[in-house]
C-alpha cells in the first residue's frame, strides 16, 4: 500500500530508465497538435483527457496478429503469468488474437517496452503510471476491483476516540506519528494532503516515525501519540483481525482513494481492437485463485487516468516529482552524489 512512490527514489530504477529512454528507437514523428500538455512530443492530447489520443492518421493503427500482454513487474513474475492465464485466454477469445505473455523484471523495462511499440496491453504500478502515460503513450482504463467500485486504500487520520480533537487543525503542536520516510500514505501524502486542511507537517507539529503503520495504530491507541495518518487498508485489517477496536479510534480525516495498479493499452491499437479487449477485461470475472492473489477483487473496475489519478499526480508533484521526460531527468540527477 506504500510502495507507489517509493521506485521514484531509487537509483538503479532511475539508471535504467533514463538509459532505456535514450535508446529507445523512433515510433513515429512528433506530431502537429493543439495541445499535448505533459506527454511526450510523439503524442497528442486534444481532448484533455491526459492520455495520449490515438493517432490522426488512420494508416498508423496496430492490429497486431499477437497481442503481448503483461503485469507490473514483481519478485516470481512465474506466478502472475501462470494466474493470468486463465484471463489471457479469456482475451484470446474477445479478440480473436493471440495473447502472449511477456514476462519483464522491472518498470523501466515495462514502459520501454510500451513505448516502442512491443507491448500491447500491460498492468502498470500505481506511480510508474504516470511515466507510461505521459512518455510511453499507455491508456489506463481499468484497476482490479469488486461491484460497487475499485481497489485502493486511502489515507486516514486516526485519534483516540475518547480525545478531543475532531480536526486536523486540531493538532497543532500535538504528539503525531509518521510511520516511515519513504511511506505514501504514512509520510508523503500527510506533507501535501493535510496542509489545506490546517496541518502542516514539520511546521504545526515535530514528525516522529513509528517504524510501520500498525506500530502507529498501536501508539495512539496506548497515548504515546496523540494522532497517526496510517493506510484505510492496514488499520481495516488490524480491526478484521481483532488486533484493535474501531470503536476506540475517530478518523478526523480521509482522503481520496489511492488506486491500485492499472491496466492499459498502447494509444495507438485499432479502435475496433480496443473495444474488444476494453469489452474483456470488463466483463471477466476473476476466479478464486485471483480473487484470493488480489485480496478479495473480483473483477477488473473502469476508471480514468484523469479523474482517478488525481491524488497519485498530485502527491507526486507536491514531493516533487514530474511524470514528464524533464521532470524525470531533474528527479535522476538528484538522486547522484554530487
Amino acid at each position: 500500500m506504500n510502495t507507489w512512490l517509493r521506485f521514484i527514489g531509487l537509483r538503479m530504477f532511475m539508471a535504467v530508465f533514463l538509459a532505456a529512454m535514450i535508446s529507445l528507437p523512433s515510433v513515429g514523428m512528433a506530431q502537429e497538435c493543439e495541445h499535448r500538455g505533459m506527454l511526450d512530443p510523439r503524442f497528442c492530447d486534444e481532448d484533455r483527457d491526459l492520455v495520449a489520443d490515438p493517432p490522426k492518421d488512420a494508416s498508423r493503427f496496430r492490429d497486431p496478429s499477437t497481442l503481448i500482454f503483461t503485469y507490473t513487474p514483481v519478485e516470481d513474475p512465474a506466478v502472475y503469468r501462470d494466474l493470468f492465464q486463465p484471463f489471457m485466454e479469456y482475451l484470446e477469445e474477445a479478440t480473436g488474437k493471440r495473447v502472449t505473455y511477456y514476462t519483464v523484471h522491472s518498470n523501466a523495462a515495462q514502459i520501454e517496452a510500451m513505448r516502442s511499440g512491443r507491448l500491447h496491453v500491460g498492468g502498470f504500478s500505481t506511480g510508474p503510471t504516470g511515466f507510461a502515460v505521459n512518455l510511453a503513450g499507455a491508456v489506463p482504463f481499468t484497476v482490479k476491483g469488486f461491484p460497487d467500485g475499485l481497489q485502493g486504500y486511502n489515507l486516514i487520520l486516526l485519534v483516540r476516540a475518547d480525545s478531543p480533537f475532531q480536526q486536523p487543525s486540531d493538532l497543532k503542536g500535538k504528539r503525531v506519528a509518521h510511520t516511515s520516510p519513504s511511506s505514501n500514505s504514512g509520510n508523503l501524502a500527510p506533507r501535501i494532503l493535510l496542509p489545506p486542511h490546517g496541518l502542516v507537517p514539520e511546521e504545526d507539529y515535530e514528525v516522529l516515525f513509528s517504524g510501520k503503520h500498525d506500530q502507529s495504530v498501536m501508539g495512539v491507541l496506548t497515548g504515546d501519540y496523540d494522532a497517526a495518518p496510517v493506510a484505510s487498508d492496514v488499520f481495516d485489517r488490524m480491526v478484521r483481525r481483532g488486533t484493535v477496536n474501531a470503536e476506540d479510534f475517530r478518523i478526523i480525516y480521509r482522503s481520496d482513494i489511492f488506486p491500485t495498479s492499472s491496466f492499459a493499452y498502447a494509444h495507438d491499437l485499432h479502435p475496433d481492437l480496443v473495444r474488444r479487449i476494453v469489452g474483456a477485461f470488463h466483463t471477466y470475472r476473476f476466479n478464486e485463485e485471483m480473487q484470493k492473489a488480489f485480496d478479495g477483487a473480483d473483477r477488473f473496475y473502469p476508471i480514468t487516468y484523469k479523474k482517478d489519478w488525481a491524488v497519485v499526480r498530485q502527491i507526486a508533484e507536491g514531493t516533487g516529482v514530474s511524470y514528464s521526460r524533464t521532470g524525470f531527468e531533474q528527479e535522476f540527477s538528484t538522486q547522484l552524489p554530487q
